[in-house]
């Protein structure tokens, strides 16, 4: 009996509304390291120079799962305690109103006068027809009549019971919101990959391996991905005078499964806030930049062109950093295929400005193309068995002498380098690339769905005012005239707004219209 007291007081504890409110606020304070703390799975990088910056700290945030808080085992016990909380709250609340709907407004308080809102009059009518005339002006209230013993005749009235609605399909919604996310993180998932401008290949949502980084649900193992393709086949980009962004359009063609089977391409732009919203799911505009293309020709004669995506290193001019890396043709020895790869990295400015040899841009746009490159020759590591940036070399290889630098030079389109080994090094020109962001989130019609519902919930009971209100009609004593009816009306708001004491003001005159007061 013990052990059945306590579990009985856990769940009345757990399902009352000032525990769903306590974990409420438990849910939003535990969100907050969420938000000042860079996460994993959003942030990685960040999450490493944050150890590298705090090496004591670090540790001991990273054990309280800090930087994973949305995973975290403490973040989803408050979700899981609150839904409960929740469910117990409301399940019993939905009986009661249901009962409540079925009932009937409560009986004539027999002391009318004690009522907050109270109004007295004699009038030339009959009972029936005070009765009759109220039931009219009543419409659109919950009324019952009754005949008590002593042959008056009451009316009991009741409006806003949609508040107690409202009430429930604002915490139902809430519910069902939290559901829906929960939903979304299980099987949806986002993932990032850079598409070339005119690359006829573009990208296709074939698996985890066609993206730059992917970010799966706890139910998504990548291999059941909706098919689609989108290439880019231009971009624009505009700017201010001062190099503000202006506007970013991308003229894309995609195809969804139906169009891969018959091997056809639509058309469609790509915006910022203007996705292409898809079956597999909805394609985001993220950024863009350049990839300077460079050509090498190699002392036998044989040339390789490569473009390839250089990263942004400010926002505002679109300097650039990166590396473009080549592999000797012809060479199936690998020892002498790792002496002679060639990498050329540096910095690329769109708009360059020198001072002396030191190169930077000044305009985001495409006015004075230029690189400031070093070339490295020797060993890059890429069969190291170790991941590599695209965006720079292995420093492991430079560091032990198996990755030189054999020239340095500013180059404009057209200008080439050339080697001590006869290699001659051209930069051709200069291509854009689009970054892209894949999300599909099968849960968010629902979420939508749910917070219009919340809202609609959330505004019926902030406005719907429930009051009750009722009449009781006494025959005069017997020898008076028999037309003559004493006719008292009190009222009740159930909610503290303001305002009933007019309304009842109004309605009270109406009631006790039918006759001349005496």
């Amino acid at each position: 009996m013990a052990t059945f007291a306590f579990l009985r007081n856990t769940w009345r504890g757990l399902t009352s509304m000032r525990t769903a409110l306590v974990l409420l606020f438990l849910l939003a304070l535990a969100a907050m390291p969420g938000a000042l703390l860079p996460q994993r799975l959003t942030a990685g990088d960040k999450v490493g120079k944050y150890f590298e910056e705090s090496p004591n700290l670090a540790p001991v945030l990273d054990r309280l799962g800090l930087f994973n808080v949305f995973g975290s085992i403490w973040f989803s016990a408050i979700y899981v305690l609150l839904f409960i909380s929740l469910v117990g709250c409301l399940v019993p609340r939905t009986v009661e109103y249901a009962k409540q709907m079925r009932a009937k407004p409560v009986l004539t308080p027999r002391n009318l006068a004690r009522l907050p809102h109270h109004a007295k009059s004699t009038v030339d009518t009959s009972a029936e027809d005070v009765v009759a005339a109220a039931r009219e002006r009543l419409r659109g209230w919950r009324t019952d009549v009754r005949v008590e013993d002593d042959g008056s005749h009451t009316i009991s009235a009741e409006k806003g019971f949609l508040r107690e609605a409202g009430n429930l399909v604002f915490h139902f919604a809430l519910m069902a919101m939290l559901v829906a996310i929960a939903f979304g993180k299980m099987f949806g998932f986002e993932g990032q990959v850079i598409i070339h401008a005119g690359d006829r290949q573009g990208f296709c949502n074939s698996g985890i391996y066609a993206y730059d980084s992917f970010r799966p649900g706890l139910r998504v193992d990548g291999t059941e991905l909706q098919p689609f393709c989108v290439r880019v086949n231009d971009f624009e980009a505009t700017f201010l005078h001062n190099g503000q962004a202006d506007s970013f359009h991308a003229n894309v063609s995609y195809q969804e499964a139906a169009d891969l089977e018959a091997g056809t391409w639509r058309e469609a732009g790509l915006q910022v806030n203007s996705p292409l919203r898809l079956a597999g799911g909805t394609v985001y505009l993220l950024g863009h930049g350049y990839s300077p293309r460079f050509t090498v020709t190699f002392p036998d004669g044989q040339k390789r062109t490569e473009a390839t995506q250089w990263q942004t290193m400010n926002t505002v001019t679109l300097l650039s950093q990166g590396a473009t890396k080549f592999d000797p043709p012809g060479v199936s020895d690998p020892e002498k295929r790792r002496t002679g790869q060639l990498a050329v990295t540096g910095l690329f400015a769109p708009t360059a400005a020198f001072e002396g040899t030191l190169m930077t841009s000044v305009f985001p746009d495409l006015r004075d193309p230029a690189v400031a490159v070093d070339v490295m020759r020797g060993d890059l590591g890429n069969e190291s068995g170790k991941g590599q940036s695209i965006f720079e070399i292995d420093k492991s290889m430079v560091d032990a002498g198996r990755l030189k630098k054999v020239a340095r030079q500013n180059l404009r389109i057209g200008e080439e380098i050339a080697l001590d080994d006869g290699t001659k090094i051209r930069f051709d020109g200069v291509g854009r690339w689009v970054g892209v962001q894949v999300g599909y989130d099968p849960g968010r019609f629902s979420v939508l769905i749910a917070g219009v519902l919340v809202l609609l919930g959330l505004g019926a009971s902030l406005s719907i005012k429930r009051r009750r209100v009722w009449l009781r009609a006494t025959p005069a004593p017997e020898g008076a005239e028999s037309a003559r009816t004493v006719v008292e009306v009190g009222g009740l708001a159930r909610t503290d707004q303001a305002g009933y004491g007019e309304e009842f003001t109004t309605l009270a005159a109406d009631l006790l219209r039918p006759g001349k007061e005496r």
